[in-house]
């Protein structure tokens, strides 16, 4: 008995010190993610749910109670049950990031989903070119994800998001509304419960197409493309611990825009408390989750984080998650 505390322990301390060890290699690279950060789309490379987020975002290969499809689309073949999500991330510049998705299996060997992804700015000084102030303006960005998988073998799946965009902008007084489509494409490989590994392809030819002369004297039609992000994932659970990761690298199908590391780790107190903490997307996070009875026996969850992202702030995120 004592040996085995022992080894407990030991496990436990080796734990956080991987965390902290991949924190410090992590930071100095931070600059690889703001390479790309100024490019159309950056709404949706920021993360969806607070369990995610406080495990470092490396999800390619994890099963995501709150958005599944979002990290990899062929992960939702292999969920247990039918999921509902709603996130909402307090952050601060006045900006505003929100989420809710439904996944579900469709029998024998498929699955679905259907999400919406909104962000925005708001409060954004208007002024004259003489500096009066004239109103308060507000700009959003929104993404409808529609999600297919199926299963090809009882422990390999394949699936697609087809994604909806749309960007606002406010000029002068009028909107300028760019418009688009996007895919995500993505392969899991269930090996054992303990152990998975995962590719993703997101946004495949997604672009925004904008119409200029609606605002401008000499506007044109021309199309903003989204970078391409590539990621191969791994999970490993072993005695209480849940660690996920991956690695992958942005292009703009031209050049190479950055590469990133993401890893975190959760360990699961008592079967229904949750402790988490990782790295990824230069940011580190903490955060905890709890697994409450609403309906039935344990069938709901509510996550946190707290993201730390320099030099912009701190964001507090929240998930309430169910299943059905």
């Amino acid at each position: 008995m004592i040996l085995r505390n022992r080894n407990s322990i030991f496990l436990k301390c080796f734990a956080v010190r991987i965390i902290l060890l991949v924190a410090i290699i992590t930071l100095p690279s931070a600059g690889h993610a703001r390479d790309y950060a100024g490019y159309a789309g950056s709404f949706l490379r920021i993360g969806t749910t607070a369990r995610s987020l406080a495990m470092g975002s490396g999800f390619t290969a994890e099963l995501d109670r709150g958005f599944t499809a979002y990290h990899n689309p062929a992960g939702i073949p292999f969920l247990k049950n039918t999921q509902v999500s709603f996130t909402n991330h307090w952050l601060p510049l006045d900006r505003r990031f929100m989420a809710t998705s439904f996944s579900a299996k469709l029998p024998p060997t498929a699955g679905i989903g259907v999400a919406w992804v909104s962000a925005g700015v708001d409060r954004i000084d208007g002024r004259t070119s003489a500096g009066e102030h004239t109103e308060y303006l507000s700009t959003s960005e929104d993404a409808v994800f529609i999600s297919f998988a199926q299963k090809i073998q009882p422990w390999m799946a394949v699936g697609i998001n087809i994604k909806i965009l749309y960007q606002q902008l406010p000029m002068n007084s009028n909107q300028l509304a760019g418009k688009g489509t996007g895919f995500d494409i993505g392969v899991m490989v269930r090996a054992s419960e303990r152990m998975v590994m995962a590719l993703v392809v997101q946004d495949l030819n997604s672009n925004y197409q904008w119409n200029t002369g609606e605002v401008f004297e000499r506007g044109r039609v021309y199309k903003e493309s989204f970078p391409t992000q590539y990621r191969i994932g791994s999970v490993y659970s072993y005695q209480g611990f849940h660690i996920v990761g991956d690695v992958g690298f942005t292009t703009d199908h031209q050049n190479l825009l950055g590469n990133s590391l993401r890893i975190g780790a959760e360990y699961r107190y008592r079967g229904n408390y949750f402790l988490r903490a990782g790295v990824g997307n230069s940011r580190i996070a903490i955060g905890g989750g709890l697994n409450y009875t609403v309906l039935k026996q344990n069938d709901a969850y509510l996550d946190y984080a707290f993201v730390l992202e320099l030099p912009v702030g701190a964001a507090h995120v929240f998930t309430v998650a169910f299943n059905l």
